[in-house]
């Protein structure tokens, strides 16, 4: 009983960690193919700049299915409308292509200033606007059942596995 116990603590521990790098791998995708270019279109000095990397985060969201929906599990919250994020990148890659060449320095500096204010918020640090929990979407309810079942089944039976071991 003690080993088959101990097993199904290393199992669901092993499947928690496995749910951890997961997560972290579709972040960190995510971060290449979308989040790490919307800072670079609001970093961007022109508007040329801007316009490449607002296409290419255009791209990969149409790519990946993250055009409509919510990333929320119980509840929906306007911070949470994916398709709210699309339509705005989608009408500020609009604005940008419909900068004139021959416009002045100034209207494109205010371009490029109105393009950052909908890209970034600003707080005590400056980061990419985002709806929470957009790398796992569209499965947001199966990851956090398998975080959470596996992480609280793992720890049920390590207990029972540390309590079974001291009383024998």
């Amino acid at each position: 009983m003690k080993v088959f116990i101990g097993m199904l603590a290393v199992v669901f521990t092993v499947i928690f960690l496995t749910w951890g790098g997961v997560v972290i791998y579709k972040s960190i995708v995510f971060d290449i193919g979308c989040k790490d270019r919307i800072k670079r279109a609001a970093d961007a000095n022109t508007i040329e700049l801007a316009k490449r990397e607002m296409e290419s985060v255009i791209r990969y969201i149409e790519n990946n299915g993250l055009t409509e929906g919510y990333t929320s599990i119980l509840y929906r919250t306007p911070k949470e409308d994916i398709g709210f994020w699309h339509d705005n990148l989608k009408a500020s890659l609009e604005e940008l292509k419909k900068v004139d060449p021959g416009a002045s320095q100034l209207e494109k500096s205010n371009i490029l200033i109105k393009l950052r204010e909908t890209l970034v918020d600003h707080g005590e640090s400056v980061t990419v606007t985002l709806p929470p929990g957009i790398s796992r979407f569209p499965n947001n309810t199966a990851y956090a059942i398998w975080g959470w079942v596996t992480f609280i089944l793992g720890c049920i039976f390590w207990i029972w596995f540390f309590i079974i071991l001291n009383r024998y």
